[in-house]
């Protein structure tokens, strides 16, 4: 299933829908219509009993009566997961963006967070003033939604409680990642966690392991790689996590980024007011994200 938020208008509160050929269908209108309970937010469906079977039975309601779809052009995306409990991020997931930045291969996840009102949907702008920070960059990644309640799994079950996967940018403020000696701030900013535009559920993926990932900042190609290169897989990530706090449904998992970071090039390529930031995955599609300056 391809899934997402969605709304009509600046002012509507956004609605969850699934993605089908005949337009969106607005879940919680057509699970009502069809007799099951589905709310209208996408994480607090997530956390709903049986959600998956749930979602498919007001999807198949809404294209064989008709009701409750909304056409394509008539609805605008937004960030499919909103207000989460966590965002946690994990760093240094690459061997070449770990070398291109001269730092050791870590031997275990480097786990951070990012705050969750960092969240942004695709085609929002990615904001900060330049008094603060003179050094944004960008980082195209690969992102998990958790499905189910996580605490101390095996990375033989990890996958299970896995809802989807998204599309990321873990934008980075490195003047003051790099100052604070830690990375939250500087990757905590309002507007610095990008995801979307879509939900996918794993059913829809042959292999996560094995996903080409470019990242293009006005259009050129600057990071190219595939998901088969992270140093640490997703059933291992979800685990290692796991083991030291839970995991909850709708939390977000930022998965690493690859090479090609603007910072760490010869010559540097930072982001300004104007860019253009677009990350794209195999099968997951692309969010693109506009720079904007700020205060």
């Amino acid at each position: 299933m391809k899934l997402g938020q969605f709304r009509t208008s600046e002012d509507e509160r956004p609605w969850a829908g699934s993605v089908v050929d005949g337009g969106i269908v607005d879940l919680n209108v057509a699970g009502r219509r069809s007799g099951v309970t589905l709310p209208s937010d996408l994480r607090e469906i997530i956390e709903t009993w049986n959600w998956r079977e749930k979602v498919e039975f007001a999807t198949a309601y809404a294209e064989e009566t008709g009701d409750a779809m909304r056409s394509h052009s008539a609805v605008v995306p937004v960030a499919p997961i909103t207000e989460p409990e966590k965002v946690v991020a994990i760093g240094l997931n690459y061997m070449e963006h770990a070398e291109e930045g001269d730092q050791d291969t870590p031997d275990s996840p480097m786990v951070f967070s990012k705050f969750p009102r960092a969240i942004v949907g695709p085609d929002e702008p990615v904001e900060w003033d330049p008094e603060l920070t003179e050094a944004v960059d960008y980082e195209g990644e690969l992102v998990v939604v958790i499905g189910e309640r996580a605490r101390n799994v095996s990375e033989d079950d990890a996958l299970d409680y896995v809802a989807g996967y998204t599309i990321g940018n873990d934008v980075s403020a490195r003047d003051l990642q790099l100052a604070d000696e830690q990375w939250v701030r500087g990757k905590s900013l309002d507007s610095f966690a990008p995801i979307g535009p879509h939900l996918i559920t794993p059913d829809e993926i042959d292999d996560v392991g094995d996903l080409d990932i470019w990242t293009e900042v006005n259009g050129e190609r600057l990071q190219d790689s595939n998901t088969k290169h992270l140093i640490f897989p997703i059933a291992e990530l979800v685990s290692f996590c796991s083991r030291a706090f839970t995991l909850s449904p709708g939390d977000v998992l930022f998965t690493g980024t690859p090479d090609g970071v603007g910072y760490f090039r010869d010559p540097r390529v930072l982001l300004s007011e104007g860019d253009t930031m677009t990350v794209g995955i195999e099968g997951l599609g692309e969010l693109t994200n506009g720079c904007r300056y700020i205060g």
